[in-house]
């Protein structure tokens, strides 16, 4: 074997080893899974009314339902990144790492096997959320290319709040600060966005910020594949946004875990 192989295997090793996890302990993916779809119904049954009249859709619920979907899958992959932070954390805690840097292994297979696990998690949670909007009147006229587009913008936000989300659960000592700090990727900023109200009804300063910052450019592009409105300029600013906070958390992650090694 080539000694370029030997990072790819210990990877998949790691890989596998966080996916039978997830496998016995099914709570945290359920929760995952279970927070995006109650505040779906939420929005849609309590709220959806009123909250299609304010984005001209004259009160026809179905209107914000094809509305607010793409934010609920951008706060789903959000809400998966708590589950990565608490897994990385609970390592780092247990000394199961530790355990890891004395054997023969590439370092860097123990983050990127949290890494892709987490993704493929997220990638199955939102096929599961897309399965219940469908359900509740969700409909899309995108073609096969703009699903297959809408599918790699949010593998690509996956990854880069996973990389994110390794990041807080390295630099807090408990699992429940990790979560705790990782709640402004799960809950604030996708609030803070264009996931349930246009940004053009929010007053001062909340608007400029929700109108730049990236979840509300991610869903916008997620909203003009699936519905047809149009992403314009969006698509590349949600892709740059992807690229950079991917490389920013990997830099990050990598400089926390070569510092807790020492």
């Amino acid at each position: 074997m080539s000694a370029p192989s030997y990072p790819l295997r210990d990877s998949a090793t790691m890989l596998r080893r966080n996916l039978l996890h997830a496998r016995r302990y099914p709570s945290m993916t359920l929760g995952v899974v279970a927070m995006p779809i109650i505040i779906l119904l939420l929005f849609v049954y309590v709220f959806g009314s009123s909250l299609s009249a304010g984005i001209g859709g004259g009160g026809d619920r179905a209107a914000y339902i094809a509305y607010v979907v793409p934010g609920i899958l951008l706060m789903t992959v959000g809400s998966a990144s708590t589950s990565t932070a608490v897994a990385v954390c609970t390592d780092m805690a247990e000394g199961i790492v530790a355990r890891f840097r004395t054997m023969a292994i590439s370092r860097s297979s123990i983050l990127i096997g949290h890494v892709i696990g987490s993704v493929i998690q997220t990638m199955i949670s939102l096929v599961l959320v897309t399965g219940v909007a469908l359900a509740i009147g969700f409909r899309s006229n995108a073609t096969a290319v703009e699903w297959v587009a809408a599918a790699g913008i949010l593998a690509l936000t996956a990854l880069a709040l996973t990389w994110l989300a390794v990041g807080i659960g390295l630099a807090n000592p408990t699992a429940e600060a990790a979560s705790n700090a990782v709640l402004p990727l799960s809950f604030l900023l996708p609030f803070m966005s264009s996931a349930f109200v246009p940004v053009e009804s929010m007053p001062g300063w909340i608007r400029w910020f929700a109108e730049y910052q990236p979840f509300t450019t991610v869903i916008e592009t997620l909203r003009g594949l699936l519905t047809g409105s149009g992403i314009g300029a969006d698509g590349w600013l949600a892709l740059g946004w992807g690229v950079g906070l991917t490389v920013l958390g990997y830099l990050w992650s990598r400089n926390r875990f070569n510092r807790s090694s020492r």
